[in-house]
């Protein structure tokens, strides 16, 4: 990152961080959505699907208003670290980013257990877990992986995940079997409220 963009990035996001976390209404990005929340939320900055959100419109998706994040917005949010071992190179390796939960309740989602979240990747995988899951895992919305940011082709831009290393029961697990709940490459989210 250079100089000039450092500098725009530490300004919004000084500016941006007060405003998502305790904001009434939702904030607008400046720069391009990498992740849309859509579903039960209390909060929106975008109105119904179009005919120019293509891939949405090939994975079948459906809805009348959602919630999107720019980088900056997401880097306004505080982020946390995480070390796992990562199956494709045996390696442990460093992820940042902010709590997928943290995420959630900026849209001004339903914050009880049951509710669901739908995690969607590009490439359609897509899993479902709940709050009480992204929670209790701790899960991130990655945003670096070793100090830099994620390109789209590699695990990114933006990755949901969480330090399997962590928990005795996803560690017993072969490496290759910890990361299933993980979809990488992650640009849409649905919050479905079953309380």
């Amino acid at each position: 990152m250079n100089k000039r963009q450092f500098l725009t990035t530490a300004a919004i996001s000084s500016a941006t961080l007060p405003s998502l976390i305790h904001a009434k209404e939702a904030v607008k990005p400046a720069g391009p959505a990498l992740l849309t929340v859509t579903g039960a939320i209390g909060r929106a900055n975008r109105g119904p699907i179009s005919v120019l959100d293509q891939m949405m419109h090939k994975q079948k998706l459906q809805f009348d208003k959602g919630y999107t994040f720019d980088f900056a917005t997401l880097l306004a949010i505080p982020s946390h670290a995480i070390q796992p071992t990562l199956e494709y190179d045996n390696r442990p390796h460093t992820l940042r980013g902010p709590l997928l939960a943290e995420v959630t309740k900026i849209t001004g989602a339903p914050s009880s257990a049951s509710t669901r979240l739908l995690l969607r990747a590009v490439d359609g995988y897509a899993v479902t877990l709940s709050l009480a899951e992204v929670r209790k895992y701790r899960f991130i919305v990655a945003t670096h992986l070793d100090g830099r940011p994620m390109p789209l082709g590699g695990l990114g831009p933006l990755w949901a995940v969480y330090d399997a290393d962590r928990f005795p029961e996803m560690r017993a697990k072969p490496v290759n079997a910890r990361f299933a709940l993980c979809p990488w490459a992650l640009y849409h989210m649905e919050v479905q409220d079953l309380g």
